[in-house]
């Protein structure tokens, strides 16, 4: 029990406790702990684009296998756009099934517009912006503006150029290569420092929740939110696990083995907050670094498969709740929603503003029925926020699997939680890994990759 108490997964669930009990009898107290849980998310999110930058150009530079890079990326295109359209596809057929909005009886006009203001303007630009506008944002001003401005996938595109160019400079490029394998241990090591404060941001991030909105209204949410919930359980747990047995692994014991990020997921709903510690964790899993790299960062906006299930089932819960006919639209709502689901990562209010951008898309439906969904969203944000990440984990493993960029041995000692002896060559990222609560990496005379 003590050494449960010791570890970062029992000091996140004693916080989960603290801040539900804090808000029931302190609410006043407990909303004035916000800033816990936000301060602790900005911590994480200024250290992502650099963690980024490091682990993709260390893992294209190291690899020297451009074609391989190369293939691992296209692969991964096909596999967000299979799994998302399921996604996507599940949210139709839930909505239309158990019809969570039918009753309702909504007049649109008496809607009171005002809550929406807010998120107005970045749905017209998404909307509007067409593909060739998203292919421009993903390109940066400048390199610095990348870093500057957090954005994941910029940063993405100028990382996978520098790795490319040091990889084709072979030997020149070598030094600059072994100076940002170092950066990444100094990076390694401040996310060591910052993840011990995890606690405090679950405790500030639960607390403000439980004061601000109630206890009963974490169980009283509706049938929406009722419905979102077990789609997003039947995603992960059907979908997700069937491509984990395909793979060869177990969606349990992954799940096992990430409880500490999915804990603090689930207080803070914001999958930002663990990126690093994920990306971290799956290369101690014996994944390529080159293979992690490349897909997390860019799964972030390109395979959110609970938001995808989100946008198609609150949009025909709109058209139910106000009385709208839409079957004769229900593909134009599918394409549309699989263009305006990628790509929305990092936009403020990022799941209303897409679901705004694909109402504006399809006018049959009256965008102002989003303020029926806008009062529920941040609890529906939590299986949003999970499933997201859970998707993303299982599809670096999938590609993995499917690239052969897995040590198979080494992730199902890792899965099973076998202590593996650190050699007598602990490689660099074994220190980073060990800073950021994970078991070390084997030596570097054992092959890593089979």
């Amino acid at each position: 029990m003590l050494r449960f108490f010791k570890s970062l997964f029992g000091q996140v669930v004693l916080a989960l406790i603290a801040g539900v009990i804090v808000g029931l009898l302190w609410p006043g107290t407990a909303v004035a702990l916000k800033p816990l849980g936000d301060g602790f998310i900005k911590l994480i999110k200024m250290l992502i684009p650099l963690i980024v930058f490091c682990v993709v150009v260390h893992g294209i530079a190291g690899t020297g296998d451009l074609k391989r890079v190369g293939r691992v990326g296209i692969k991964s295109l096909i596999y967000f756009e299979v799994v998302t359209t399921i996604a996507l596809l599940l949210g139709l057929v839930l909505a239309f099934v158990f019809q969570p909005g039918v009753g309702m009886n909504v007049d649109p006009k008496a809607l009171d517009a005002s809550a929406m203001s807010a998120y107005t303007a970045n749905a017209d630009k998404l909307a509007s912006g067409g593909f060739s506008d998203f292919l421009l944002k993903l390109i940066p001003t400048t390199a610095v503006s990348a870093f500057a401005n957090g954005d994941v996938l910029q940063v993405l595109l100028f990382s996978i150029v520098m790795g490319v160019a040091l990889a084709l400079l072979g030997e020149r490029g070598a030094r600059v290569a072994g100076l940002i394998e170092e950066l990444s241990l100094v990076l390694f090591k401040i996310m060591g420092l910052l993840i011990r404060l995890a606690p405090l941001g679950v405790l500030g991030a639960i607390a403000f929740t439980v004061g601000q909105y109630g206890v009963g209204s974490l169980k009283q949410l509706g049938m929406l939110v009722l419905l979102f919930y077990v789609a997003v359980f039947l995603f992960v747990a059907v979908v997700l696990g069937l491509i984990m047995r395909l793979s060869g692994f177990s969606l349990f014991k992954l799940l096992r083995y990430l409880r500490e990020e999915l804990a603090v997921v689930f207080a803070t709903t914001s999958s930002d907050s663990v990126l690093p510690q994920v990306m971290a964790k799956l290369k101690n899993m014996g994944i390529r670094d080159s293979t992690v790299g490349l897909v997390i960062p860019t799964g972030y906006s390109f395979n959110l498969d609970a938001f995808s299930i989100y946008i198609t089932l609150a949009a025909v819960f709109i058209a139910q709740a106000t009385n709208t006919p839409i079957t004769m639209v229900l593909l134009t709502i599918l394409a549309i929603s699989l263009v305006t689901s990628k790509g929305a990562h990092g936009v403020p209010g990022s799941a209303i503003v897409v679901l705004a951008a694909t109402l504006h898309a399809v006018p049959a439906i009256p965008a102002i029925g989003l303020v029926l969904v806008l009062s529920v969203d941040w609890f529906m944000g939590i299986a949003r926020a999970l499933g997201n990440l859970i998707g993303n984990c299982v599809a670096t493993v999938a590609i993995a699997a499917w690239e052969g960029d897995i040590d198979r041995e080494r992730a199902h000692a890792v899965l099973d939680g076998q202590a593996l002896p650190p050699g007598p060559n602990e490689t660099t990222t074994a220190t980073a890994s060990a800073d950021c609560g994970v078991m070390p990496e084997p030596p570097l005379e054992r092959p890593l990759y089979r």
